[in-house]
């Protein structure tokens, strides 16, 4: 399938692309097992969840090699990322208990493995471990950053739950939510390396857009997954549309179609994620709308703005000479749209 060929053949993984800074990695990773950690019994049970579940950490991973590609690494930087994933981690766990989600990326969910509840409050103790983490941090300009991102994701959310109302989105809405529900917040944890290592404004401005490229990439390519058959992906495909949250390959989709197809696919959508159709139904429905997708070539569509914004991210980082930090940037873009997870 077109959606998921290869564009590089020679894909650099995680730990090659972290290699640059893998000693102040360890720091890092450290100093995230001492914020996940805490007195109360389920507390420490929870977190001891969260944190075996973190997957490949790529926020941090931004947030470390755009520092170290304008100055050595700080203790500010290391608790600049350790703040920034924490705070991206409870607002997942929130994220869940808002959409009911039993699984994340394959797994329980903790408001599944235990309640909502649960969830809230873990979520709401991680929050408050990002405030301590960006006190220390002592740097107003990090302080404002954390505090925007946090607003923005609650923002992305609000927008999300609003237009979920009418579900029937377009390309400008759908782009306003993935702004402020991903891009910014890779576009944060650029920013706050860069600020923590003492970047210049020319610098930190280079990064600030590059990672609100490198967010809108991950996020797409997030979306294209709903319409593959890949069993490595770690969510169940059309997972998005059984929630009432149509995505870029289908809102292109039903532009192109003829209108009494899109109509007949915007009434499938409906009754899938109005839970009126029994199992046997809603996985025929399914079929039908992801072939749908295919035979309009949305997922095509999603591709291709996917790797215009990979051009202007890698266009944005021409400010900088070449470095292995660099090089780890660039590739670490490359894995965003090329990953199959």
């Amino acid at each position: 399938m077109f959606i998921f060929a290869r564009f590089f053949a020679n894909m650099a993984t995680i730990s090659e692309i972290r290699q640059p800074i893998e000693a102040q990695w360890k720091q890092y990773e450290r100093m995230m097992e001492q914020a996940l950690r805490a007195d109360n019994k389920l507390q420490q049970e929870v977190l001891r969840y969260v944190g075996s579940r973190r997957g490949k950490q790529l926020r941090p991973l931004l947030v470390l090699l755009s520092a170290q590609l304008c100055n050595p690494i700080t203790d500010k930087t290391l608790r600049a990322a350790a703040a920034l994933e924490l705070l991206h981690t409870a607002s997942l766990i929130h994220d869940d208990v808002v959409d009911n989600s039993e699984t994340r990326r394959g797994v329980a969910s903790v408001q599944a493995k235990w309640t909502n509840k649960v969830a809230v409050l873990i979520g709401d103790y991680m929050l408050a471990k990002v405030i301590g983490l960006v006190a220390e941090v002592r740097n107003i300009r990090i302080l404002e950053i954390v505090s925007n991102l946090g607003k923005s994701l609650s923002g992305g959310e609000m927008v999300q739950l609003h237009v979920g109302q009418s579900m029937w989105i377009d390309e400008e809405r759908y782009f306003q939510v993935i702004e402020q529900k991903t891009a910014h917040l890779f576009q944060a944890c650029a920013e706050a390396g860069a600020e923590s290592a003492g970047c210049t404004p020319r610098q930190r401005g280079a990064l600030r857009e590059y990672g609100r490229l490198l967010g809108l990439c991950f996020q797409i390519k997030d979306d294209i997954f709903d319409y593959s058959d890949l069993e490595e992906i770690g969510k169940p495909t059309m997972s998005d549309l059984r929630d009432g949250k149509v995505t870029l390959p289908l809102i292109e989709a039903l532009r192109r179609a003829p209108q009494n197809e899109a109509e007949h696919i915007r009434e499938l959508g409906e009754r899938i994620s109005g839970l009126v159709v029994s199992g046997d139904d809603e996985a025929r429905m399914l079929e039908e709308i992801k072939a749908f997708v295919l035979r309009f070539k949305g997922d095509e569509y999603a591709v291709q703005k996917m790797l215009e914004y990979k051009k202007k991210a890698t266009e944005a980082l021409n400010v900088f000479r070449d470095s292995p930090e660099k090089r780890s940037l660039l590739s670490l873009l490359d894995f965003a749209i090329n990953r199959v997870q």
